[in-house]
């Protein structure tokens, strides 16, 4: 499997580059490959800097989902970022294909989630009533780009534009209306197992340059790998 990042842009303020699925965000203690140290290798190379490269973490996927990420170059950057992805200025938009079918083209769901620290899965609660006090409200928007079937089930391609960035938020809050997605592990795989990766990629981001205040946008084409090209001409 090839773990190179595809570097989308880079100056000398910040760097936006493609997480290959399977690769983690950060180093954890599986020593598995990760975009933090892929990226500082890569500027260390690139520049032939000696020692290590200074890069800012601002964000995450999870391990299994491919998508657009931005790094800091410098710590001031990194803290311009930060203050943005907190006022909730920088825009983020997801595909997912899900089980089911979809009556409306659009939708949204709000609802509260509360991640288990031990087991590492967020549980969803609908309203504020029943939820505990320490659960935070989440909020996405979906829209309805194609249908299709995996393994002859059938399947819906969504765009969905993230509004609050809780971990694990689409996963959870998708499977909790009846809609998990395909080859999500972690909260219900549908009708029919799916072996390969999970069908979600972050392929959207845009946000202000930290220096020039330019407002920039990023975005990955729907790959042409099954199932995900059955849905190209949608």
């Amino acid at each position: 499997m090839n773990h190179t990042p595809k570097v989308l842009f880079e100056d000398n303020h910040l760097l936006v580059a493609v997480k290959p699925a399977g690769v983690l965000s950060q180093s954890d203690s599986s020593g598995a490959p990760d975009m933090l140290t892929l990226l500082k290798s890569y500027l260390v190379e690139k520049y032939h800097k000696p020692g290590e490269a200074y890069l800012g973490l601002l964000h995450r996927l999870d391990r299994p989902v491919r998508g657009v990420m931005v790094f800091a170059k410098t710590s001031k950057c990194a803290s311009r970022i930060s203050e943005q992805i907190r006022n909730r200025t920088v825009g983020k938009k997801y595909r997912a294909v899900v089980y089911g079918a979809f009556e409306e083209k659009r939708g949204e769901i709000r609802s509260f989630l509360l991640k288990n620290a031990k087991t590492n899965l967020v549980e969803v609660f609908p309203a504020k009533e029943q939820a505990p006090r320490d659960a935070k409200e989440c909020f996405l928007e979906y829209e309805v780009v194609g249908n299709g079937r995996v393994a002859g089930v059938p399947v819906t391609l969504l765009s969905i534009t993230l509004h609050t960035g809780r971990s694990h938020q689409i996963r959870a809050q998708l499977s909790s209306i009846g809609h998990p997605i395909v080859g999500d592990r972690k909260y219900g795989s549908g009708p029919n197992r799916f072996a390969g990766d999970i069908l979600l990629e972050s392929y959207h981001l845009e946000l202000d340059h930290p220096v020039t205040k330019e407002r920039m946008v990023f975005e990955i084409p729907l790959s042409e790998e099954e199932p995900w090209n059955q849905f190209a001409k949608e």
